[in-house]
């Protein structure tokens, strides 16, 4: 996959653009947001000014030298820009690609009792359709009735089709996805212009990217070094006149290059735009590339169990009579409290009658009056029409509900509850009036490979915290079995942003990940909030990222890709300002040793004269930035270890070599350079 990723970089047409956007961005409007490349872009300028007009200058003798280093000063100004066009033209070709998905497509429209044809841009949110098999989606919302497969490759990549069903976390569906099998109900939820590949293409268009906190003080920073080594290079000139050395301009315009972090300037909005590439390469989607950088910062990991940890789809694997209550009496209510239950586990239990050949009296069920489930309440069921009331839900709180009407509570209740738990499973006790019949086995697994993810985790210095609603029990068998540090049973929304928020008050970095309309809340209090694409609508606007994938465990991918960004920035910037160490020594003594013969000791490269020295000097300027290019398209590697270690590897690699390589090729070129002056 990164061959493919590598080769995609340097494809024909988007180096053919990056070339073109390359020559364009040399208008002075747009390179002075890049405030170090607009001076070498001024710097350019002004010699070429020289060389031109040589006579108004004095400079008749030095055209060739002038015309050189007008030439050199040029191209490290296309070099910087082609860098950052390279990186905008990988998320444009992105952006089109997506935008070739964006079509008109006919929609069918629910108005009254009957179906009226429409266009997709004539839908509003709220408008409701029907979508059967073979056709597309027209349009972001929420399956409201039926239960259909859904191809969306389109959007994710992945040829392989996902269930999108009425209740629960996985009812959202994306316009432009196509039904492949059954027919669904759809309630549109963003009008035209605001879909989810709308925001997508906006995002993933490069060119459009806004300045992170890191990036804008890295940036200020290169600006206030730029100003003080113009400031020095200005003294500079009459200083030495006052000695009797004349410096000349070109010269000058040379030392400022060379003394300014060009290498890091010409590549910061590149590694910035990379970084959001990379996180796209792997389908996260993220709004902004402040939440790239803040993942690279994570101190604290939350994770909601159901869907996240585990797979999500707890069914009804048996169902256990308790007191005097016989297996059909318990399953009968089991089924009767599950009949309105559009949701996975309510269906699963009727799934689980028909396998086990149960019968249940379906008449009693009709006509009823439903009861939703709540995160406050933690139960569900339905209101007969003879008054009594079935509920089923967490034992505790139906436990809780009995008591509320006079009921007694069957001795064997938590054994069967406990055992169920201890075996990593849900246990939903069933209840009709005052008297519980038994407790319906609810069975969920952990992902395969989440152990050794937060394996990973771990070694990065991250906490992992699973929250879930379960009890106590089936909590900690889950949290062992997958291997997290932490977990919260027995949680409601307010849990997951309570424990958010006591993280943060200790001056930690939070990272969510969640699906469901009840992780909204936490996902949006984060500074990281990674929603399913999978998950409801609720969830996807809230949060600062998407995984199209709906694989929760890829946050683990995007912390990494983070802390990569991090570590780009860091070391590219490190290498910058090392590298500066050798071009001193190239140029200082170059333009003093002729005046003053003791700074030919200065001259420790033995470089062949002044002239070759400056211009070997800019040259190496000049194509050490598109020799970096891959690095920062591609980012600096990163293995999970210790900061400290981290930080002392790459000062050793980055800093070490930003001194060495530039005393290596400045060296070489000169040789070079001499000959052919």
């Amino acid at each position: 996959m990164n061959e493919k990723r590598n080769k995609s970089l340097f494809s024909g047409p988007i180096v053919a653009q990056a070339l073109k956007a390359s020559v364009i961005k040399l208008n002075p409007a747009v390179m002075i947001k890049n405030p170090v490349m607009f001076v070498v872009e001024v710097g350019a300028a002004i010699v070429l000014l020289m060389t031109v007009f040589p006579g108004f200058f004095d400079a008749e003798d030095r055209i060739g030298f002038n015309l050189t280093v007008f030439l050199i000063l040029l191209f490290t100004v296309l070099f910087a820009n082609f860098a950052e066009a390279l990186a905008e033209g990988r998320g444009k070709a992105q952006a089109d690609t997506l935008k070739r998905t964006k079509k008109e497509i006919t929609a069918n429209k629910v108005v009254g009792s009957g179906i009226k044809t429409v266009l997709s841009t004539e839908l509003r949110k709220g408008d409701i359709v029907v979508v059967s098999q073979g056709e597309m989606i027209p349009g972001d919302g929420e399956v409201i009735e039926g239960l259909a497969s859904v191809d969306e490759s389109a959007i994710t990549g992945e040829s392989a089709p996902v269930i999108k069903e009425a209740g629960g976390d996985f009812n959202s569906v994306t316009g432009g996805t196509r039904v492949i099998s059954d027919s669904i109900k759809v309630r549109i939820t963003s009008d035209p212009g605001e879909t989810f590949i709308d925001r997508m293409i906006a995002l993933v268009e490069g060119a459009k990217r806004q300045k992170t906190p890191n990036e804008i003080a890295l940036n200020t920073l290169l600006i206030s070094l730029t100003i003080i080594f113009l400031i020095v290079v200005v003294t500079l000139r009459p200083i030495a006149a006052y000695a009797g050395i004349d410096l000349e301009i070109p010269v000058l315009i040379a030392l400022l290059v060379c003394l300014i972090p060009t290498t890091i300037g010409g590549l910061l909005s590149a590694i910035g735009i990379a970084g959001m590439d990379r996180v796209t390469q792997f389908n996260v989607l993220a709004m902004s590339g402040k939440a790239v950088e803040a993942s690279g910062d994570i101190n604290t990991m939350i994770l909601d169990k159901t869907g996240t940890i585990t797979f999500g789809n707890r069914m009804a694997s048996d169902i256990v009579p308790v007191g005097e209550a016989s297996p059909d009496e318990t399953a009968a209510w089991a089924a009767i409290s599950s009949v309105q239950d559009e949701t996975p586990e309510g269906r699963s239990v009727l799934e689980w009658m028909k396998q086990n050949g149960k019968t249940y009296d379906k008449a009693l069920g009709e006509g009823g009056s439903f009861v939703e489930f709540k995160a406050e309440t933690r139960m569900s069921g339905i209101d007969l029409k003879d008054a009594r009331q079935v509920r089923k839900g967490a034992v505790d709180a139906i436990r809780k509900w009995l008591s509320a009407q006079g009921g007694a509570i069957p001795q064997d209740l938590d054994r069967h509850a406990s055992r169920i738990a201890s075996e990593g499973g849900t246990p939903l006790a069933v209840a009709v009036d005052n008297r519980i019949f038994g407790v319906i086995y609810l069975k969920d697994t952990v992902k395969p490979g989440m152990r050794e993810r937060f394996d990973q985790l771990r070694e990065m210095g991250i906490k992992t915290i699973m929250c879930t609603g379960d009890n106590p029990l089936t909590a900690a068998t889950i949290a062992r079995e997958a291997g997290v540090d932490d977990f919260i049973a027995e949680s409601k929304p307010e849990d997951k942003i309570a424990v958010i928020r006591r993280e943060q008050a200790e001056g930690k970095l939070v990272a969510m990940t969640g699906d469901g309309t009840n992780d909204a809340p936490a996902l949006a209090q984060a500074d990281v909030g990674l929603a399913m694409n999978s998950g409801t609508t609720a969830a996807k606007e809230v949060a600062n990222m998407v995984d199209l994938d709906s694989d929760p465990s890829k946050i683990i991918e995007v912390v990494a890709i983070g802390k990569q960004l991090l570590m780009t920035r860091g070391a590219l910037t490190t290498f910058s300002i090392a590298n500066d160490i050798a071009k001193y020594f190239a140029i200082i003594p170059a333009m003093f040793m002729l005046a003053i013969p003791e700074m030919e000791a200065l001259n420790i490269m033995k470089l062949g004269s002044p002239l070759s020295a400056v211009l070997s000097a800019l040259i190496f300027n000049a194509i050490i930035i598109p020799l970096l290019i891959p690095l920062a398209m591609k980012g600096v590697a990163y293995r999970p270890m210790n900061a400290s270690r981290l930080l002392s590897r790459n000062l050793v690699v980055y800093g070490l070599g930003g001194v060495v390589a530039p005393f290596i090729g400045i060296k070489f070129i000169d040789l070079l350079v001499h000959v052919w002056i």
